[in-house]
């Protein structure tokens, strides 16, 4: 785990995905997209239908490292309003069991409009004065933690272009504002974080950073900066 800071408090970034806040002992994780491939397969696009279990044995992963006991998850949490009915039994089970082991949140996305029968749902919520939720907000004046965009970084590297799952985090006059997380689950795409959807989801804003964990510290790339 790599330690970093945002809005006054102490956070670790988890592997290339997840964030983990020790004050408040809980794992935070976005866009699962849990039966991703299932859902294809429905339409005729035939994909191994074992994401949700990789997916879920990486949360498993991630608690068991940073012994977490409360899981956030930013929205986006199943691919689909049937998502949740789909599971099949194993990764069903699995799911369940991390349920029971910690105090597990489903933060609502734009994927998210089917009951889940495990944990509780909540469409955002407040901690120590941080919002979390599922897509940044531009009118909001609170520090926020959001995910919705995939953020990737793409840096040219001895001539060859690296693409990696990077957290996306912006300042204004009195400090970190906003930081966007990777997508968590298995089988999901990213954008390039310097896109101007994520930009303009990031103001306002005097500096926007692409922040990803680089032997054991944290590495900043400038995506973007207020010329005025």
């Amino acid at each position: 785990m790599v330690p970093f800071s945002f809005a006054g408090e102490e956070f670790a970034l988890v592997g290339e995905r997840a964030l983990y806040w020790p004050r408040e002992g809980a794992l935070l994780v976005a866009d699962l997209h849990l039966e991703k491939a299932s859902f294809f397969a429905q339409h005729g696009q035939m994909l191994p239908p074992y994401d949700s279990r990789e997916t879920l044995q990486r949360v498993a992963a991630a608690i068991r490292r940073t012994g977490a006991r409360r899981v956030y998850c930013l929205g986006d949490n199943f691919h689909d309003e049937g998502g949740a009915q789909r599971l099949e039994p194993h990764a069903a089970g699995m799911l369940d069991a991390l349920c029971r082991a910690t105090d597990w949140v489903w933060i609502a996305g734009n994927h998210d409009c089917g009951r889940v029968p495990w944990g509780s749902a909540v469409d955002a919520l407040e901690l120590a004065g941080i919002v979390l939720r599922h897509e940044a907000l531009r009118s909001e004046t609170r520090a926020e933690l959001s995910g919705h965009f995939h953020p990737r970084l793409r840096v040219s590297a001895r001539g060859k272009l690296i693409a990696r799952p990077c957290w996306v985090v912006s300042r204004g006059a009195s400090g970190e504002r906003k930081m966007i997380l990777p997508a968590f689950g298995a089988f999901t795409g990213g954008m390039d974080a310097s896109d101007p959807a994520i930009i303009a989801a990031m103001q306002p804003a005097s500096a926007v950073d692409a922040v990803v964990p680089v032997g054991g510290r944290t590495a900043r790339f400038p995506l973007w900066r207020n010329a005025a």
